[in-house]
């Protein structure tokens, strides 16, 4: 039985009949647009069983008697597991199947949202949602995979941040699910009714996709686009030599992802402590703030979108140019959230987590993937990502205790700078990374000259 299971989960075989010659073309349409939407629509789902805690989190924390602290405690154990299950996961991604991690991690995330808010004591909960935190790993390696073997070096950018609004997307609605639930006043309905349609989901996962190109007897991704890899494989080097040339010791994937934990507390400590900020401090009923709350992912899925756009269509790929100026603009955005929110200044409350969610959401798609991706082999793609997702996860845990212990000291205002010199550190990480994007395009330019 566990040998099944192992065949079940590694690399799908290539196809025995290639596809003809006349309908690649038509074939790679087709499997690259199902691709693309099941991996959409399935990580979409994956938040709703993972997201639906910050909303819910003032009203489950008076409810359960949990502390300010313990509500941090709570909101970081999901982002320690996740995060060093995103670099396991990511290092395994590249050596099984995309469909099968996919559904597999949707499924135990699920089920463990059925019984999470009926459970008796701050351990047991901090378990479950620390092994959700492992499950929910497992969704974002295989699609970082299935984006690098489906999509060209030169179509990346703007492919990965339009997939990348799927958690922006995911966020805004459970956002709304859990603002409805709120108003009728069964709270614990925020976490059993996401893993209902997260467990049908896992099934249409399964359905839908599959692995790399040549699963379904097509030629790889390079080769149908005539493109060219920033980076050129090793055939020579075993995955364990890729793994520690590439990811380990890579100095400009060291800069992204030491970044990328500034990125991440920034998001998360932004979305996570918004509500409870907004209900404690500037007097919001709590339905009504989180549904101001759902401003932050609904524009944050165009600010993605809008980056990747930029990126390709003004920067050939490279992404460092615009990372810098979002920054720089979210640092600002975030102070002026403190500074301007209040139930008699909707205007400016809507403004600002607007601009914080579009602003947060291109450096977080972009740093930790669509860069990441760029200063790799291809055989390294999920590695790299789960290694930056690590760190970002870092960040994400800070976000929870560390930011409770900010807010207990120093309160909101503590908090909220905070967010602004992270804003300007992740800026001088990234910028250091300038030169080897530039290059990287010199070399692309030139290799496309000699062919």
């Amino acid at each position: 039985m566990l040998q099944q299971f192992i065949n079940w989960i590694k690399p799908m075989p290539d196809a025995e009949n290639k596809v003809e010659p006349e309908k690649i073309d038509s074939v790679y349409k087709m499997w690259r647009l199902r691709m693309f939407l099941g991996m959409y629509f399935g990580y979409v789902i994956f938040y709703f069983v993972r997201k639906n805690e910050p909303f819910v989190r003032s009203v489950m924390g008076q409810a359960m008697g949990l502390s300010l602290m313990e509500l941090g405690i709570l909101g970081s154990v999901i982002y320690i597991t996740y995060g060093i299950g995103k670099f396991l996961c990511g290092t395994l991604a590249d050596r099984a199947n995309i469909r099968a991690v996919m559904a597999l991690g949707l499924l135990g995330s699920s089920i463990i949202n059925l019984f999470f808010p009926y459970l008796p004591s701050l351990w047991l909960l901090a378990f479950f949602w620390g092994l959700n935190g492992v499950f929910q790993a497992m969704g974002f390696p295989p699609i970082a995979k299935g984006l690098v073997h489906w999509y060209a070096p030169k179509e990346r950018a703007t492919m990965w941040t339009l997939w990348s609004s799927s958690h922006m997307l995911g966020t805004f609605l459970i956002g709304l699910i859990v603002a409805y639930i709120l108003k009728i006043g069964a709270w614990q309905a925020a976490f059993y009714i996401p893993g209902i349609i997260g467990i049908i989901s896992s099934f249409f996962i399964l359905k839908t996709l599959t692995d790399k190109p040549s699963a379904v007897g097509l030629p790889p991704i390079e080769v149908y686009k005539n493109d060219t890899m920033p980076i050129k494989s090793e055939n020579n080097l075993s995955h364990k030599e890729i793994l520690k040339k590439y990811v380990l010791k890579n100095q400009f994937l060291w800069y992204l992802a030491i970044a990328y934990i500034f990125v991440y507390y920034i998001r998360f400590a932004t979305l996570d402590w918004g509500t409870k900020f907004l209900c404690d401090e500037r007097g919001f009923e709590p339905a009504m703030a989180a549904s101001w709350m759902v401003w932050m992912p609904l524009f944050g899925m165009f600010g993605g979108i809008v980056a990747g756009l930029i990126a390709d269509k003004f920067f050939k790929g490279r992404c460092t140019p615009i990372n810098v100026a979002y920054l720089i603009l979210l640092g600002i955005s975030s102070w002026g959230f403190y500074v301007y929110a209040s139930p008699q200044n909707p205007f400016m409350t809507m403004l600002c987590l607007s601009a914080i969610g579009f602003l947060v959401d291109g450096p977080q798609n972009m740093i930790g993937g669509v860069q990441a991706s760029r200063v790799v082999v291809q055989e390294a793609a999920a590695a790299s990502t789960g290694f930056t997702g690590m760190f970002g996860y870092l960040g994400a845990t800070l976000s929870g205790v560390g930011a409770a212990a900010i807010i207990g000291h120093w309160g909101w205002q503590g908090f909220y700078l905070s967010c602004f010199i992270a804003s300007l550190l992740s800026v001088l990480l990234v910028s250091a990374t300038w030169a080897k994007e530039s290059s990287a395009d010199t070399e692309e330019s030139a290799a496309e000259i000699k062919s």
